[in-house]
């Protein structure tokens, strides 16, 4: 199992098409190419975590966060980021970072926070929009069947709970190859009229190479009239935040009390109570003051994030009981999400790795302390 059979597993989780434009995601320190020997992985990629890493002869570390986040000058080992990446390359140890790929998956980071909770009900707070594309093509209506049923396989066609969606339009096409041309139906230098099938499905955007793959293997003509649009539909499963409720709801007291438990926190800073049961819980694992009229525009009675600042807790208007428990706090069952998703991937490799080889790190890379 090479570093991208892995890079491959996790963008099944989160694919990397959905990652923020400011953040730095994929593989950051080592080759795609290099043979796996264990997987360490880890909210933080600190020096610590690559001495954990080397002592689990682990040679590729799965981070939440991005090491590397803005551009390096020079690797001279001054800072903790250019001692992390020099130690990491002495020793060829590989580093991908997922972050906010795995904050906009459906199945991520604040599933987890909300699973952990126990919200039920769960839609994405913001869902993120230009992630799904439109195809248009055509193909003669005895191939017809034969294009869409490939292009479903590869993807195409889901539309929230609903799959093999289409739609389908006949019409008459007309072409005429040239001397070079090697035409499947009608002859070289004659326009042709042919009855086909006008089939137009959606996709998700990281789908498009296989998509377009499964089209032109599918379809029978030498060229393959077809068009991609991007379409501003948001997308109900991709987005940051998540908002779920309790089946029963709780008291603003045992409601911060459970939250406090839940993340294992030192402190839970949250703004004023506003007297009136917790029911709808809107989530962010990380830094999420900018989702906060978006929880209040959904009707959210709580907002559980991280790294709120002082003027941010008057923006809850007394409409809002915003809960702040800290950054690492928000986001530290990433860790295990990330070991469940891999450990059960990396079984339909060959060969697959030694059982016991996607390792939970045990470092701390909290930075945070409480006195």
């Amino acid at each position: 199992m090479k570093v991208k059979d892995v890079i491959h597993a996790l963008e099944e989780l989160a694919p990397l098409a959905y990652s923020e434009d400011f953040d730095n995601t994929g593989l950051l320190v080592g080759n795609a190419q290099n043979e796996v020997t264990g997987i360490l992985v880890t909210l933080d990629t600190l020096e610590a975590v690559v001495d954990e890493a080397i002592a689990h002869d682990c040679n590729l570390i799965v981070s939440f966060h991005p090491i590397i986040f803005k551009g390096l000058k020079r690797i001279t080992g001054k800072t903790y980021v250019e001692r992390v990446v020099l130690k990491a390359i002495a020793h060829n140890i590989s580093i991908f970072a997922i972050h906010t790929a795995l904050d906009n998956a459906w199945n991520g980071v604040n599933a987890m926070m909300c699973e952990k909770l126990g919200l039920k009900n769960r839609q994405i707070l913001i869902p993120q929009s230009g992630t799904i594309q439109k195809l248009i093509t055509f193909a003669p209506h005895e191939a017809a069947t034969e294009v869409r049923e490939a292009l479903f396989a590869a993807g195409a066609g889901n539309i929230g709970n609903y799959s093999n969606c289409s739609f389908n339009h006949s019409g008459m096409g007309s072409f005429m190859g040239n001397e070079d041309s090697n035409p499947t139906i009608g002859k070289k230098g004659e326009t042709h009229f042919e009855p086909e099938i006008e089939i137009g499905v959606t996709f998700q955007k990281h789908l498009e190479s296989k998509v377009l793959q499964a089209l032109f293997s599918a379809h029978p003509y030498e060229e393959v009239a077809y068009e991609v649009t991007t379409l501003n539909n948001t997308n109900q499963h991709i987005g940051m935040g998540m908002m779920g409720e309790f089946e029963e709801a709780l008291s603003e007291e045992v409601f911060l009390k459970h939250a406090k438990e839940v993340f294992k926190t030192g402190c839970v800073r949250h703004s004023s109570l506003l007297g009136k049961p917790i029911k709808k819980v809107a989530v962010l694992g990380g830094s999420g003051s900018f989702a906060i009229k978006a929880a209040q525009g959904k009707g959210a009675d709580a907002f559980i994030t991280a790294d709120l600042k002082y003027h941010d807790f008057f923006s809850a208007e007394n409409r809002i009981l915003l809960t702040d428990v800290g950054h690492y706090e928000s986001e530290q069952y990433t860790k295990d999400l990330l070991v469940a998703h891999l450990s059960k991937k990396i079984t339909n490799f060959a060969p697959a790795l030694p059982e016991g080889r996607v390792v939970l790190s045990q470092v701390n890379t909290n930075p945070i302390t409480y006195y």
